[in-house]
């Protein structure tokens, strides 16, 4: 059989082989091949040792990323590579490294290290496919299934136990009866994974086409209540309340996978909701409501966004996004559109709309959103006009405040925002002229003595 390899990724394969190296593509590179899928990124593994790599490739350019541990990148303009020695590595004492690593010269050696079977695949186009654990058996019967003993695997790197449900979401296959298991019964050890780890397996898992999959794994293996305690109290929680169907977990996971493989509405979709479970209150006619839970579980994804160690910047656009997603309900004005706007920022306001229109569809059947889609119009028009809806847009500045006789504090940014407030009332005022006379008519009082 023979895999359609990129040229130059089969330039590093060849110039190795000629040196008198083995090398072999390896990994899900080799997992995507063979499902008829195009790989984003190629590993080789390969004899030759870090040093060896450095030489094959010295009129490259190479990045060491983790020579120690046998990793050499090779840059070039079509793209990187990442070249690792074989290698066999010790027991793992604290489930998350090698007590050991050791450079060896046989690929089975290094293939047997590696979590599942489906990833314990090499190929080159001397000896072909290479699969001692019948990893291609494993891609047709469509399983997640580690590489021996699952109890040994999870115990070596308990994140791998994520990686599982991960994969199963992403490729829709389901995990081994044995692999469960055994995920199930290390799940909560999971504890013991760096936060950045377990994120960023998070973070992948959330972009899969359908999320849930993926989410509804880890609830059944029992991870869920060890990274994600805070979702658990939805699992099962009655709306009561006629414009939802589903209960608030499911309704959840229906948003997630209803909204754009985007990391912070992926985000945003898991968190929206999370709030409920706390905040119910039963009126006169037994109809449940939840005030308030928009802002608490804007809150709630603050915080375990922070315990994920997330960029600043990406807490800030989950929590905005989750704290605004119930304005569907206010009839906005273009005052009102183009506050929003300055709130959000002119991307962060179409991914709301995104949220928006997932959640309503997952109410019920009978959920319209028409009104969304109008106000998505109305701000693309806004947008289109260049109507200000912030202090940078106005043809005024706190320069020319301080020409005018103004001294510089906190009453440039004052008449800055009562001028902005105007001119989102009234756009055709955003002329410097019109403006320095409203100022002139207002704050007459303030200027400089």
């Amino acid at each position: 059989m023979t895999l359609d390899i990129p040229d130059y990724v089969e330039l590093i394969i060849e110039r190795l082989e000629r040196k008198g190296y083995e090398a072999y593509l390896v990994g899900g590179s080799v997992r995507d091949m063979l499902l008829g899928k195009t790989p984003t990124d190629y590993d080789i593994a390969t004899s030759a040792s870090p040093d060896e790599i450095e030489s094959v490739f010295s009129n490259f350019k190479t990045i060491d990323i983790g020579k120690k541990f046998g990793t050499i990148i090779v840059s070039q303009e079509k793209g990187d590579v990442e070249i690792t020695t074989f290698r066999k590595e010790g027991k793992y004492l604290d489930g998350r490294r090698p007590e050991w690593v050791s450079f060896c010269s046989d690929v089975k050696d290094d293939l047997s290290r590696r979590d599942f079977t489906i990833n314990a695949i090499a190929y080159n186009k001397t000896k072909g496919i290479l699969d001692p654990f019948e990893g291609r058996e494993d891609l047709k019967r469509r399983i997640i299934k580690t590489v021996g003993n699952p109890e040994e695997r999870f115990n070596e790197d308990y994140l791998r136990i994520l990686r599982a449900a991960r994969f199963a979401s992403q490729l829709e296959f389901t995990i081994d009866e044995s692999t469960f298991q055994a995920g199930k019964q290390y799940s909560s050890h999971i504890k013991k994974v760096s936060m950045e780890r377990i994120f960023n397996e998070v973070y992948k898992l959330l972009l899969n086409q359908i999320p849930s999959y993926g989410i509804r794994i880890l609830e059944k293996m029992g991870v869920l209540k060890v990274i994600l305690p805070e979702i658990i109290p939805a699992i099962g929680f009655k709306q009561y309340n006629p414009h939802h169907e589903m209960d608030v977990y499911n309704h959840i996971l229906c948003v997630l996978d209803n909204t754009p493989s985007v990391i912070q509405i992926r985000l945003a979709a898991l968190f929206h909701d999370i709030g409920k479970p706390y905040t119910l209150t039963m009126d006169e006619e037994g109809i449940g409501h939840f005030y308030g839970h928009d802002k608490l579980g804007a809150e709630i994804s603050k915080e375990v966004l922070k315990r994920f160690k997330a960029s600043n910047n990406l807490i800030e656009e989950v929590y905005n996004l989750v704290k605004e997603h119930m304005n569907h309900h206010a009839n906005f004005k273009d005052k009102g559109l183009k506050r929003l706007i300055r709130r959000l920022g002119e991307e962060e306001v179409f991914h709301l709309i995104e949220l928006q229109i997932a959640d309503i569809k997952c109410s019920n059947k009978e959920a319209n959103v028409d009104h969304i889609i109008e106000r998505r119009n109305r701000i693309k028009e806004i947008l289109e006009k260049d109507e200000a809806y912030k202090i940078e847009q106005m043809h005024i500045d706190g320069k020319d405040l301080i020409k005018l006789g103004f001294e510089q504090g906190p009453i440039i940014g004052e008449i800055l925002e009562f001028l902005l407030d105007k001119i989102i009332e009234e756009p055709e005022l955003n002329d410097r002229g019109i403006l320095k006379n409203i100022v002139l008519d207002k704050y007459s009082s303030n200027l400089a003595k």
